[in-house]
């Protein structure tokens, strides 16, 4: 019954926000309501991913909030929101901005605007608060300089190889239907016409040359990756947690795509109050630099004073001239959804035997 409670009176507080979105006082009784639920649960946001450590690490520190989390991919996330339903496992996830508005076309998403909505861009969210972009990425290589001879600078250079590409999986995965999209656009492609991207990945495919599995830290770790294709903020987390000298992470120079990751809090959530707390923590000055300790670029980058030593982390700005925002964010979604099928019909279909 306390729990009820505290989350009916952070129901109301919050519907009388004048702005829509949470103000201190909204805050203050939120923060109260998960301390009072004592946990949050999360799927997709592993300690390696964008420095999730850090966060959570001061969510049970200051706030008492224990955490636990099991990685998986965006389209795992959602599946598994729907399949627990009312018997929830999980409170919270990070997806690709693209399975944000296919998590709420499902029902499973729970509605929280931060008290620093009005500092995130229009297109960066969902109006209703079912999701905003925290942080974004571009899509990038990471090349193990120990198997391959001469890095890659470009899609194009991929093509010139004699190693594995690897991508990941493009029906479940963001980080990899990402790296399909910016392929397509580094070959005249766009958000409507993946045929570039598809064609480029099945010349690799052909000639043996195409890696499927999720390029982790582990993986590489291994030895197994020789060129990944991975998210700029992934790619220099692992280089620098693995050896430095060992990696060399690049933005291709014919053509990126700088997309984002929003949270999802769980419709049907065990611990609501502090899966909305997380979000406003997320959202916080200090969220914010803890993902930018992580290599993400936080959505609220302008606002913020990020410290020298985090600065220095990042990859010069002069990579991502030719990287892209995604322009037509409904035509994305509707290529994403499709991109699964296309992707076994022109690409898996030409693997060898």
């Amino acid at each position: 019954m306390k729990l009820l409670f505290a989350s009916v009176l952070t129901t109301a507080i919050l519907m009388a926000s004048p702005a829509g979105f949470a103000a201190p006082a909204d805050v203050a009784a939120l923060e109260k309501a998960a301390r009072q639920e004592g946990e949050v649960n999360s799927v997709g946001m592993p300690d390696s991913w964008a420095n999730w450590k850090d966060t959570w690490a001061d969510l049970a520190g200051k706030y008492g909030l224990k955490h636990s989390d099991t990685d998986m991919s965006s389209a795992q996330e959602i599946a598994k929101f729907l399949a627990e339903k009312g018997n929830a496992s999980a409170d919270i996830g990070d997806v690709g901005s693209s399975f944000g508005p296919v998590a709420v076309q499902k029902g499973v998403t729970l509605p929280y605007k931060p008290s620093t909505w009005d500092q995130v861009p229009d297109w960066a969210k969902d109006k209703d608060g079912h999701w905003a972009l925290a942080y974004t990425g571009t899509i990038a290589f990471i090349v193990n300089k120990q198997t391959v001879k001469e890095t890659p600078h470009s899609w194009a250079d991929l093509l010139k190889g004699d190693y594995k590409v690897t991508v990941g999986d493009v029906s479940t995965a963001a980080q990899a239907t990402n790296g399909v999209l910016a392929a397509s656009y580094a070959m005249g492609g766009d958000e409507k016409n993946l045929k570039p991207g598809l064609e480029f990945f099945a010349k690799l495919a052909k000639a043996g040359r195409l890696g499927l599995n999720n390029p982790t830290i582990a993986s590489l770790e291994k030895g197994e990756v020789d060129v990944g294709i991975v998210w700029d903020f992934n790619g220099l987390n692992y280089r620098d947690t693995i050896d430095k000298t060992r990696f060399d992470v690049l933005i291709p120079s014919d053509g990126s795509i700088t997309s984002g990751y929003t949270t999802i809090i769980n419709k049907y959530a065990k611990h609501p109050n502090a899966a909305k707390f997380a979000r406003e923590y997320i959202f916080s000055d200090a969220g914010q630099i803890n993902l930018a300790r992580g290599y993400a670029r936080p959505i609220r980058v302008e606002k913020l004073t990020l410290p020298d030593d985090v600065k220095a982390k990042l990859l010069p700005i002069e990579q991502y001239k030719n990287a892209h925002p995604i322009a037509d964010p409904a035509a994305w979604e509707k290529s994403a959804k499709e991109l699964p099928r296309l992707w076994q019909e022109n690409v898996m279909m030409v693997m060898p035997q």
